[in-house]
């Protein structure tokens, strides 16, 4: 079975397949934020889109992060290791990459467990 959460004409914001959850690329909904504030909001919504699927972050397995300006990579990671679960911290991936819109400083994937 598969289960499509916030789907719409182009994509879902997370497909449940099985027993994972595949979550969507996420940015930032107030883009005038650095990259700390978009890295936090993203990983709120995360939170929010883990739960309608019937999971949480402890249960995430896989995290691609991408960031405009690779420089900006130890602001992201205040954000992300305040939201980490200590001893649950998933296999990651962080890359420099052109973003879908210039306001953009982070996109967050990830793959995670049902329970």
């Amino acid at each position: 079975m598969i289960k499509r959460i916030e789907a719409g004409p182009r994509m879902s914001q997370a497909v449940v397949h099985g027993t994972t959850v595949y979550v969507a690329g996420q940015v930032a909904n107030d883009t005038s934020a650095d990259v700390a504030g978009q890295t936090r909001q993203i990983l709120a919504r995360i939170d929010a889109l883990l739960a309608v699927a019937g999971t949480d972050k402890s249960r995430v397995l896989a995290a691609t992060i991408y960031l405009a300006d690779i420089g900006t990579f130890a602001a992201m990671n205040v954000a992300w290791e305040s939201w980490v679960v200590p001893g649950a911290t998933p296999a990651r991936a962080t890359v420099e990459a052109a973003l879908a819109a210039p306001a953009y400083a982070v996109e967050i994937v990830v793959i995670a467990a049902l329970p």
